[in-house]
């Protein structure tokens, strides 16, 4: 059976939304807030928290985005058997704090764009988006204290959420060290653990609260954390490739910022090491120079085509998502759930936006 995963992230997209406004709704009130705070001693100011909280983090979430962290949550539950009622509220948090690393991101990258539009610190100020995103790490976390699974259950849980929100801050790290040109060589292995961490950590921290969840064996638990973190690092090389190639990626971010921000993606260090020596060495002074010219922007590119370096990176995302499924399918339960899972992979690494 084929699946649309389009379709199926379009149309899970609004109980998706549901779930995250039941966390931060677009209008706080005293009930709203209280549930997140506790009852004020003194007086609460719902504008502000509004204005500066609710309205950043909705400004940003109504731009788009696949929602397929929440989906990957969802399905690996329902492969497992787990109950989807009881589990989806829990889908709400890898969006949330996905989003809050990508606002926080774009004034760590000085990014102009985020989805076609500028940027959240743009908007509102970077003192505020700073704020906002921070708090979206830790706005999801009540769903903790209000859950009906065990307690057991939840710590297991709350364990994968803490060890991914550590590995996310050092996959940030990596890369802005890098991208800085503070790093004297960053080799492909390092990139890619970078990633594992970056991108592939809230993937892992959604397919594994999946599971958990579900109520699966740590074998399985653990199984398709690993799938999952080889989804990640595959959307991430993607990212890099569309970033470079592709023209509807480029109308919502702009092409080539990657090289204006000097990133040290896989396409780059497949082309640093195989380029010749004039070739490589002229793509790492425009990287390191983080230009804004265009015509350099396009010759930097150019160099990285002529090595060979974007079908490496595409080739390199195809295998890691072919053989990450094919460690975790014989674990997987028959059924249409597991077929989605199928689809959902070749995907995500396979999407031109």
């Amino acid at each position: 059976m084929s699946h649309d995963i389009k379709k199926i992230l379009a149309e899970m997209r609004p109980s998706v939304d549901a779930e995250i406004e039941k966390i931060v709704p677009r209008k706080f009130d005293e009930k709203s807030l209280a549930r997140l705070c506790g009852k004020p001693r003194y007086e609460y100011d719902l504008e502000t928290a509004t204005k500066a909280i609710a309205e950043p983090i909705w400004d940003l979430l109504d731009r788009g985005g696949k929602r397929w962290r929440p989906v990957l949550l969802l399905l690996t539950a329902e492969a497992f058997g787990g109950d989807l009622e009881k589990i989806k509220p829990f889908c709400a948090l890898p969006e949330i704090v996905h989003n809050g690393t990508l606002m926080i991101d774009d004034i760590e990258d000085s990014s102009e764009l985020r989805r076609g539009k500028p940027c959240t610190h743009k908007i509102y100020g970077v003192d505020v988006a700073i704020n906002a995103g921070n708090a979206m790490y830790y706005l999801p976390l009540p769903l903790f204290r209000e859950s009906k699974f065990d307690q057991e259950t939840l710590n297991k849980a709350f364990e994968i959420y803490y060890q991914e929100m550590i590995r996310v801050s050092f996959g940030q790290a990596f890369d802005i060290w890098w991208h800085k040109g503070k790093a004297a060589k960053v080799t492909e292995a390092q990139y890619l653990q970078m990633c594992a961490y970056k991108t592939g950590c809230l993937a892992r921290m959604a397919a594994q609260m999946g599971a958990v969840l579900a109520n699966a064996d740590e074998k399985r638990v653990t199984a398709v954390g690993k799938y999952a973190e080889a989804l990640g690092v595959g959307f991430q090389i993607q990212d890099d490739v569309l970033n470079l190639v592709g023209e509807k990626f480029g109308e919502l971010k702009g092409v080539g910022e990657d090289i204006h921000e000097g990133k040290r993606t896989l396409v780059a260090i497949h082309c640093l090491e195989r380029a010749p020596a004039a070739k490589a060495k002229r793509l790492l002074e425009i990287l390191d120079k983080h230009t804004e010219n265009p015509k350099e922007i396009a010759e930097a590119i150019e160099i990285m085509k002529s090595a060979g370096s974007i079908e490496y990176a595409k080739a390199k995302a195809r295998e890691l998502a072919s053989n990450a499924w094919a460690e975790l399918e014989p674990l997987l339960p028959e059924g249409e759930a597991k077929e989605k899972l199928d689809a959902f992979t070749r995907y995500l690494v396979e999407r031109e936006i």
